[in-house]
């Protein structure tokens, strides 16, 4: 059920006009900032109702998909918000992904049109051709090339057309738009979500828990195609009518700290969005910049768990907390989490007001405080279904609850400690490791900056526990030094049996670890 302390949207609601009519007596602000320039609140509301008149000139029509593949830009928002204000769905993906997954994406989802950066232009040619499925309109934000018959540039499709007077009739449960959820194996599920999900986000999680605010200035690691982007950089920000940076870079720690600094259009943030795997490497790059040189206020953290000691290092640094949370693109943006007021670091925090949280065991029966269990959530963001793939709608998505994939442990002040992806836990001597546990405690040796442990059969085919470790620039250790440190951290058993030491560890888009590759490593050893 709708939590009862936040208004339900009307039946009819488009999120589009939503987030316009909130912005209407800010015409002169600016709403989002790139490397090229400013773009408005009043020139954002223009610009979105052109693109709809547009999409919908070209004869597509309620409820069919357009393909956005665009680099973080001022672009993006008019894109993804122009699709739903006509009642167009756009389906947001990621643009490190290769021509064979875009092909793939195209005929899934059968867009009939696309919006797509300059600079991945080649790739969604590549994946026309490619694909069986056609597409009718490809729009070129910021064209780096002459341009075929066939396409049309973003700038003259918006200025071609007259903005649209009034929004698609579109109602809270009606499709709105789709993200794609990686999974560790198998393809891309479609994750479909409606007008209703992101004001859900926006008003339990941006305003409810971090208290975003008109006067903040946010700029998110993650990408807008990522859910927890998307609702960082554009949902939250718009919906109190604060102003977002954007960069179309890799969010590596120089790019970040220019932001920060304000180097790059003037502005500093006072709100940052990351992932534990980039706080660790900016806290151990050399420039990091001083307290002083910066205006954050709010930092926040997702897409997997913030170990306990880069939380503390990172508030001796700036003297600002790390909020920590859990969320999923089937359940939009973040459902469990610590808050600006309180935080315990090595704990994913309380669940979010507005969702109930559980802990199943196998026999999917509640588990005991202090025992790990499979987690599930109920809440009013959760997706609709994985488009065309049934087993897997029915298998996530349980009667009101959403199944996360998640093992976690609940303690005794409420707050909740993760134990790890469901598939990735061990048993070792019949006892359940946590490999993010024993991953925590290597990082705490001052000479590790990243860590990844995963199960291998010893010599009786019995499961122990194996660390792959990258050190930091000049850090030293020896296996058995980085053994004893665990020894004397955690139960005997936990320490890691094997240590190996990498240069890099596999990683999604997000910055999470695959584990799943390292054990697809081992088996072929």
């Amino acid at each position: 059920m709708p939590p009862t302390h936040v208004p339900a949207p009307p039946e009819t609601f488009n999120f589009a006009q939503h987030l316009l009519a909130l912005n209407a007596g800010r015409a002169a602000k600016a709403a989002f900032v790139d490397d090229t320039g400013t773009l408005a609140y009043g020139q954002l509301d223009e610009r979105v109702r052109r693109v709809a008149a547009g999409l919908r000139a070209h004869g597509i029509r309620r409820e069919e998909r357009v393909l956005l593949l665009m680099q973080d830009c001022n672009d993006w928002p008019v894109s993804f918000l122009g699709a739903m204000y006509a009642g167009l769905v756009p389906v947001a993906v990621n643009t490190l992904l290769t021509a064979d997954d875009y092909a793939y994406m195209l005929e899934h989802s059968r867009a009939q049109a696309v919006l797509v950066s300059g600079a991945l232009l080649p790739a969604l040619t590549t994946a026309m051709i490619k694909s069986d499925h056609e597409v009718g309109k490809v729009i070129v934000s910021r064209p780096v090339a002459p341009l075929h018959p066939s396409e049309v540039e973003f700038e003259a499709f918006v200025q071609a057309h007259q903005p649209l007077g009034k929004p698609a009739a579109t109602r809270a449960d009606d499709p709105g738009f789709w993200l794609y959820s990686s999974g560790s194996t198998g393809r891309p599920k479609g994750t479909v979500h409606s007008h209703g999900n992101p004001y859900w986000t926006a008003e339990l999680y941006g305003k409810g828990v971090l208290a975003v605010r008109e006067a903040d200035v946010c700029f998110s690691a993650a990408k807008l195609f990522f859910a927890y982007g998307l609702g960082n950089a554009l949902t939250f920000p718009m919906s109190v009518g604060a102003t977002t940076i954007l960069m179309a870079e890799r969010p590596t720690p120089d790019a970040t700290f220019k932001r920060w600094l304000g180097t790059v259009g003037s502005l500093k943030p006072t709100v940052f969005y990351g992932a534990p795997t980039g706080f660790a490497g900016m806290l151990a790059h050399p420039a990091l910049p001083a307290r002083t040189d910066v205006a954050l206020r709010l930092v926040s953290s997702a897409g997997e768990a913030l170990p306990a000691e880069l939380g503390e290092k990172f508030k001796r640094h700036f003297g600002v907390d790390i909020v920590d949370g859990i969320g999923s693109t089937e359940m939009l943006h973040i459902f469990l989490s610590n808050t600006p007021e309180r935080v315990r670091y090595g704990t994913t925090g309380w669940p979010v007001p507005g969702y109930e949280v559980e802990l199943r065991g196998d026999d999917g029966q509640p588990v005991p405080d202090g025992e790990p269990g499979d987690l599930y959530i109920q809440g009013p963001s959760a997706a609709m279904m994985y488009w065309g793939n049934r087993a897997k709608t029915r298998e996530t998505f349980q009667g009101g609850w959403t199944k996360s994939g998640d093992k976690y442990i609940r303690n005794d002040d409420g707050s909740y400690t993760y134990g790890g992806r469901s598939d990735d836990m061990l048993k070792v001597s019949g006892i359940y490791v946590s490999p993010f546990e024993v991953e925590a405690t290597l990082v705490q040796h001052p000479a590790v900056l990243e860590a990844a442990v995963i199960g291998v059969p010893d010599a009786e085919g019995l499961t122990k526990t194996k660390a792959f470790v990258v050190l930091k620039p000049g850090g030293a250790a020896t296996a058995d030094e980085l053994k004893a440190f665990v020894k004397d951290k955690l139960a005997p058993y936990k320490y890691p049996r094997q240590i190996e030491f990498v240069a890099d560890l596999p990683k999604t888009a997000t910055g999470k670890i695959q584990r799943f590759k390292l054990r697809d490593m081992e088996k072929g050893a």
